[in-house]
C-alpha cells in the first residue's frame, strides 16, 4: 500500500486560487494522502469554494481559526492533525505538477533521506509562466540553510514523520517556514535537493514578503531568539541574507517552463 501522505495548507483570502491548488492534489499520481486546510479565518468566499471539496472527498479536511493568526498558527495547527507517514506542504495559491509526490517519495526511498525538496517555477498572478525555475542545491545541511538563507521552496518540502517525528513551528509570523526547516535540521543531517521541477510557486503583487525591508526584524528574530545564535552570528546572517537577495549569487535558476 501507498504510503500516507499528509499535506499542510493554509489559507487566508485565497478564494480565487484556492480551487487550483486542490485539484493539483487531486490529479497526484500518488493517491494516498490527506489535505489539510486550515484557514486563518479568511473574509472572503473560501468556505463557498470548499464545500463541494469536502462534501465530495473524505480526505480533505477543514479547519477555520476564530482568529487571525498568522501563517505560523495556520501550519501548526494542521500539522497537530497529521496522521501521514510524509508531511509535504502546499500554499493555497501555488501548484503541483501531478507526478510531484510520486516522484519525491521515490527519490526518498532510493536515497534513505529523510527530508527534501525539489524545483519549482515562478508564475504570475494570472498563473503565466516567468519562464523561470528555482533547483534547490543537493544537499543542504544546517549551516548552508542560513547561509543561503533558505534555498528551498515551502511548496517542495516534504519530511518522513517516521524519521523526523512531529513538529510545530515555530512562533514568528513572517519567514516561519525557514524557522520549521532550520528546526527540521537539528533533527537530520540535511535536507536533499531534487533537480526535477515539480511546483508552481504565484508570485502576487500584494505579498508583504516582497518588501525585503519588512522581513529584516523576522530573521533577526529567527536567528537570535529562536535559533540562539550570537549577536555577531545573527547579524552576520543577515549579511549574507541581503546580499543574496540582493545579488542572486548562490540561487540557481534556470529557463524552465512545466
Amino acid at each position: 500500500m501507498e504510503e500516507l501522505v499528509s499535506i499542510i495548507m493554509p489559507t487566508y483570502n485565497c478564494a480565487n486560487f484556492i480551487e487550483e491548488s486542490i485539484k493539483s492534489v487531486l490529479a497526484q499520481h500518488h493517491k494516498n494522502w490527506e489535505l489539510l486546510i486550515v484557514d486563518d479565518c479568511s473574509k472572503d468566499n473560501t468556505k463557498a469554494v470548499l464545500a463541494p471539496y469536502l462534501a465530495k472527498y473524505p480526505n480533505i479536511h477543514y479547519t477555520c481559526l476564530e482568529t487571525n493568526s498568522g501563517a505560523d498558527v495556520a501550519r501548526s495547527t494542521a500539522l497537530k492533525q497529521v496522521k501521514g507517514d510524509y508531511v509535504a506542504f502546499l500554499d493555497s495559491d501555488d501548484l503541483w505538477t501531478p507526478h510531484k509526490l510520486s516522484l519525491q517519495i521515490d527519490f526518498m526511498k532510493k536515497n534513505h533521506v529523510a527530508f527534501s525538496a525539489t524545483g519549482y517555477e515562478l508564475m504570475s498572478d494570472d498563473g503565466s509562466s516567468k519562464g523561470i525555475a528555482l533547483i534547490p542545491p543537493p544537499k543542504i545541511n544546517y549551516d548552508k540553510m542560513l547561509r543561503l538563507s533558505c534555498p528551498v521552496g515551502n511548496l517542495t518540502v516534504m519530511y518522513d514523520r517516521r524519521k523526523i517525528g512531529d513538529q510545530q513551528v515555530p512562533p514568528i509570523k513572517k519567514r516561519n517556514d525557514f524557522a520549521l526547516w532550520l528546526q527540521t535540521l537539528h533533527k537530520t543531517d540535511a535536507c536533499y535537493g531534487m533537480p526535477n521541477v515539480l511546483a508552481k510557486y504565484r508570485i502576487r503583487s500584494s505579498s508583504i514578503s516582497r518588501n525585503k525591508l519588512v522581513l529584516l526584524p523576522y530573521h533577526w528574530h529567527l536567528y537570535h531568539h529562536i535559533e540562539k545564535l550570537g549577536v555577531i552570528k545573527s547579524a552576520w546572517y543577515i549579511l549574507c541574507w541581503a546580499f543574496i537577495k540582493g545579488t542572486q549569487i548562490g540561487i540557481n535558476k534556470v529557463h524552465s517552463e512545466i
